[in-house]
């Protein structure tokens, strides 16, 4: 598997949990999503604003990489968020819909990645507005690996509300 074949796994696998954690989220009533639960984020509804935000700033720094990425222009309508740990949505089923809008923009950027693309460094700000170069394919893997994290917190919130999302593998996508 090759660096490109690499990043669509992940990119289908994103897209694959998120769905897998939205129908599970969707389980439980909107107090119980909101309930403070002792994570980092607070609640799973906290959770997943946290991992909707901050997929959106690096989807916003990888914007303004050297290759222009047309397939993410859609983000330019929306604004940096200043703070990752705000509630940009209360509503679960509007996170739902915003999430799965991201996740077909994260596909339909993935699919257009090119390998010379991986190679370039990418230069952005930091949340504390500090300039940051780092190797560009560095990045994407911190981007799902940072997504795979924060699933991870909110399958176990889950868990601990009586849902289970069931199997989270990657190896469940790979032939």
């Amino acid at each position: 598997m090759n660096r490109i074949e690499h990043i669509a796994l992940m990119a289908n696998y994103n897209q694959w949990m998120n769905r897998k954690v939205y129908e599970a989220a969707g389980k439980l009533t909107d107090v119980a999503l909101a309930v403070d639960r002792q994570a980092f984020f607070g609640s799973i509804l906290g959770t997943l604003n946290h991992l909707m935000l901050g997929d959106t700033v690096w989807l916003k720094r990888f914007a303004e990489h050297p290759a222009g990425f047309t397939a993410l222009l859609p983000l330019s309508t929306i604004a940096t968020p200043a703070d990752l740990g705000q509630l940009a949505f209360a509503d679960i089923r509007e996170l739902s819909a915003h999430r799965a809008w991201l996740d077909q923009l994260i596909l339909n950027w993935a699919g257009n990645l090119q390998e010379t693309d991986l190679d370039q460094p990418l230069r952005y700000h930091n949340m504390r507005g500090a300039a940051q170069e780092k190797p560009f394919f560095a990045l994407l893997l911190h981007f799902f690996n940072h997504q795979t994290h924060h699933r991870g917190q909110v399958t176990t919130l889950l868990s601990q509300a009586g849902v289970d999302v069931g199997d989270t593998d990657l190896l469940a996508l790979i032939d």
